[in-house]
């Protein structure tokens, strides 16, 4: 029996609500499966934290959580406490000190999900964007000059380094050749003289391994505009920390929206925990009112699954949120249903079951 060991940071806002649904899909697919199983550990750690201890997390925070196989993460940021502080303090902090270098975004229309985007079939919105996690824009370089003052001044540096910048090239590379798909790099050369020439120059010198992979370039400006205009374009994209902050979140418009937007951070060597979550945010305005969405929580189960080496199951979950979607029985009202958080939980884990006893 293999026993995964889960971190669970349920956080702020709609936080608790969603990701106590995705802990109920990844208990049933354990208890279903037979063959493995999850631990969960709580911990309360978040902007209630803060308030009350100054903290968005114990001092000693990341060393217990190092034991940990996995963190799965619900929101961050609430009302009262300053974005940069809520941001930087618990999911950066966890990304930076594990070395979850890997961000992994899929943006991808299911069935059944809703798209603005006029006389576009599902298989033209199918691509998995890899964003650099540890460094580039959100490296916190900088400084803040005459403070106050007429001749104020701030300095906000990317830091791209060699080691950095290959090795998330590199692992893109890697996911195109194993998945038989394109390669697109997004950069931004002609603003960005240092940063993103470089970028540019690494992405060819680390293709020349990889001659068996189609390759395309784009400045981030266009290739927002071929997000909506022609989305089949992308298969596996690979781009820098902010820009792929910035089109995902484009990518996730146009798939579905927000409420079904998943993100896995990966250490690929696990030498780290990784961390999983649903990247729609807090959402505070709907908090303890039982109708947040749950299925991007849901999705990231799916990539919990997918992590482990229960890729079968992690498919049989994408497949039961589909069906959940077609079906439109069992929505929350941001999809246009009146079902509660909660009961998009239960239907998912009516349908994984009837789906065991059939092939059973």
């Amino acid at each position: 029996m293999n026993i995964h060991k889960i971190a669970v940071i349920a956080g702020d806002g709609i936080g608790p609500e969603v990701i106590d649904e995705g802990v109920k899909i990844l208990k049933a697919a354990a208890a279903i499966a037979g063959d493995f199983t999850f631990e969960f550990t709580y911990f309360p750690w978040g902007c209630e934290h803060y308030l009350e201890h100054g903290t968005m997390m114990p001092d000693d925070g990341m060393e217990r959580l190092k034991k940990f196989d996995a963190v799965y993460l619900g929101a961050v940021g609430y009302p009262g406490v300053p974005d940069h502080i809520s941001l930087r303090e618990l999911l950066l902090k966890i990304r930076k000190e594990f070395d979850q270098y890997v961000n992994v975004r899929p943006v991808k229309l299911l069935q059944g999900a809703p798209c603005p985007l006029k006389d576009v079939t599902r298989d033209q919105i199918d691509m998995v964007v890899i964003r650099e996690n540890s460094e580039g824009e959100y490296s916190g370089a900088g400084d803040w000059l005459f403070k106050g003052k007429p001749e104020e001044v701030v300095l906000q540096t990317g830091v791209f380094s060699r080691k950095g910048t290959e090795r998330i090239i590199r692992y893109a590379y890697e996911l195109a050749r194993t998945m038989g798909r394109s390669l697109t790099s997004i950069s931004k050369a002609n603003a960005l003289n240092y940063s993103m020439v470089f970028w540019d120059q690494v992405f060819e010198e680390v293709g020349k391994e990889y001659p068996d992979v189609t390759i395309h370039s784009y400045l981030v400006d266009a290739a927002s505009m071929y997000f909506v205009k022609q989305p089949e374009r992308f298969q596996i994209v690979v781009t820098s920390n902010l820009f792929g902050d910035i089109i995902t979140d484009l990518g996730a418009a146009i798939a579905g929206g927000m409420g079904l937007a998943s993100g896995a951070n990966l250490n690929p060597e696990r030498e780290y925990p990784s961390m999983f979550e649903p990247i729609h945010g807090s959402a505070p305005d709907i908090a303890h009112k039982g109708i947040a969405n749950p299925l991007a929580a849901i999705w990231s189960a799916s990539q919990i699954l997918d992590f482990f080496g229960h890729g079968d199951w992690g498919a049989k979950v994408l497949g039961v949120i589909e069906q959940v979607m077609v079906d439109q029985k069992t929505l929350t009202p941001d999809m246009g249903g009146t079902a509660t958080t909660a009961d998009v939980g239960n239907e998912v884990v009516a349908l994984l079951s009837a789906l065991y006893k059939k092939n059973v």
